[in-house]
């Protein structure tokens, strides 16, 4: 069983293609410490802004190419949020690598790149980086779509290279809750549980969804996948996930399982028996989610078209509870609206933490190389020192189990 106070020297022992770091203690800049040239995938997104306005602010960051399918999006994007740092180009991660609008020739002197794009071009934007010699980060793949960019981890590792796989609020955030409630808990760890919420405090009178609709509709409609004595067990699309205090401003709340990449590696990472992954949406939402469904793609290529932003109000949960040797840890985050940048805590929740990775990574503090999960190749307290910075607050939280 791993031992997760080693978890973040013995990525080579778990499967995971990737080189290990060493410790990560203490803070600063590394001695390959430079200003990076950042390109962001998806620039026209709901996430991205977020991102963009982050790394605009972070002297880490030397240049930003916003690419997108959509120049004039990505151009909106760069205007409003990037400053003078932020530039956009047209760029298709599906086209082929001689295509003017290939990405791999976009990503050319870029050293990372940042994925905010559908989950579904993980592996395009992987294999353009390849090309291109760059870093990769992404905001999550869904649990199958990781398991092959997994897949990838050796490419990476050969070319010197880092591909960190789900760096946003959940994967991400909660990856690294989980590391900091398994050094908290020291003893083996038995189960792993993640919920996460996120409430419009103001939500405008159209539609709206927290992000990519599609994204959301695979969540409810693939199976989700739990661990259960050891092994992953599928489970019924949408089953129910009980009542969960998530604390103000969102109280208590029904929850579902979906199917979310954490269960990938949880299993490997921590030596866990029991995982699962727990979502809450606002009860309006989810009713109109439901009746989405079973509709054809053209209507919902649609209805996300006309589809509004979220508000400037926002708020975003997130629970990690482990437990084992008699004890449970819970620890809970909190993600409020960031008022100076115009943007909600549910933007931000998912934005901030690949930000952060970026200025790590910048700073020398992510060594690793290979494909890789935040929880093996970042400490958590040098991200969470990043995300306060940024509105989110940690409480950590420890008991005595009850036994029956």
């Amino acid at each position: 069983m791993t031992n997760p106070g080693d978890i973040l020297g013995s990525a080579s022992a778990s499967g995971f293609a990737g080189r290990p770091v060493g410790s990560l203690a203490g803070s600063g800049r590394g001695p390959g410490a430079r200003a990076l040239k950042v390109a962001v995938l998806g620039a026209g997104g709901t996430i991205a802004p977020a991102i963009v306005r982050d790394l605009a602010e972070s002297d880490e960051v030397a240049g930003l190419l916003l690419l997108d399918i959509d120049e004039a999006r990505a151009e909106h994007v760069a205007s409003q949020y990037g400053g003078p740092k932020a530039h956009a180009a047209l760029a298709d991660a599906r086209a082929s690598t001689d295509a003017p609008t290939s990405l791999a020739r976009a990503l050319e002197g870029c050293d990372v790149l940042v994925n905010s794009a559908s989950y579904r071009v993980n592996l395009d934007a992987m294999t353009a980086c390849l090309k291109a010699a760059c870093h990769y980060l992404d905001l999550g793949g869904l649990y199958w779509m990781t398991g092959r960019q997994l897949e990838l981890g050796p490419r990476f590792e050969g070319d010197g290279l880092l591909a960190l796989l789900g760096i946003g609020s959940a994967p991400g955030k909660t990856n690294l809750m989980a590391l900091r409630a398994a050094q908290e808990l020291v003893a083996p760890i038995d189960a792993i549980h993640v919920f996460a919420a996120g409430r419009d405090l103001d939500p405008p009178s159209r539609f709206s969804v927290p992000y990519a609709l599609r994204t959301l509709l695979d969540e409810l409609t693939m199976r989700p996948v739990v661990l259960r004595d050891g092994a992953p067990e599928e489970i019924n699309p949408l089953a129910a996930g009980g009542v969960v205090e998530f604390g103000e401003p969102i109280g208590p709340a029904e929850t579902i399982h979906t199917l979310h990449s954490e269960l990938l590696t949880f299993g490997d990472s921590f030596g866990c028996r029991e995982a699962s992954f727990r979502l809450s949406l606002s009860p309006d939402l989810l009713s109109t989610l439901r009746g989405l469904t079973e509709a054809p793609e053209a209507e919902i290529r649609r209805i996300a078209g006309e589809a509004v932003p979220p508000s400037d109000k926002t708020v975003a949960v997130h629970l990690v509870e482990a437990s084992g040797g008699g004890r449970l840890v819970r620890v809970r985050a909190l993600t409020e609206p960031k008022d100076a940048w115009g943007l909600g805590g549910g933007i931000v929740s998912t934005a901030a933490p690949a930000a952060a990775a970026v200025r790590l990574l910048a700073r020398g503090r992510i060594e690793a190389r290979g494909a890789v999960p935040p929880e093996r190749c970042i400490d958590p307290a040098e991200m969470f020192a990043e995300l306060e910075r940024q509105g989110c607050t940690f409480e950590i939280t420890t008991r005595e189990q009850v036994r029956a």
